[in-house]
């Protein structure tokens, strides 16, 4: 895949991303609301879904730093060894930010 499909991939995933931590209510969570009963069923929501809601979070972020690196120069480069990243890594996982020897 070139860099130009493999940011599509990253953008659509984002895409993908924003909706499903706006399906959790992330972007609704208003912590100056005034009707406390609203204010406790908007939190114990964000309560039940906080470890998805931190998945997706992560997930948001490891997408806008692959895209940085892009615009950077240094994507496709290990963070750890500076080696290429294998290409199949990159089609699985387009934001993946290591080699295969450095996989967390």
């Amino acid at each position: 895949m070139t860099n130009e499909e493999l940011r599509a991939k990253l953008e659509e995933e984002i895409d993908v991303v924003k909706q499903e931590l706006s399906d959790l209510g992330v972007e609704d969570i208003d912590p100056t609301a005034t009707e406390s009963d609203e204010l406790a069923d908007r939190m114990e929501a964000e309560e039940e879904h906080s470890s998805e809601k931190a998945t997706l979070l992560a997930r948001k972020n490891e997408i806008i730093a692959a895209v940085a690196r892009m615009d950077a120069g240094t994507y496709g480069f290990c963070e750890e060894c500076g080696e290429k990243i294998e290409a199949d890594r990159l089609e699985a996982n387009p934001a993946a930010a290591t080699c295969k020897l450095h996989m967390a």
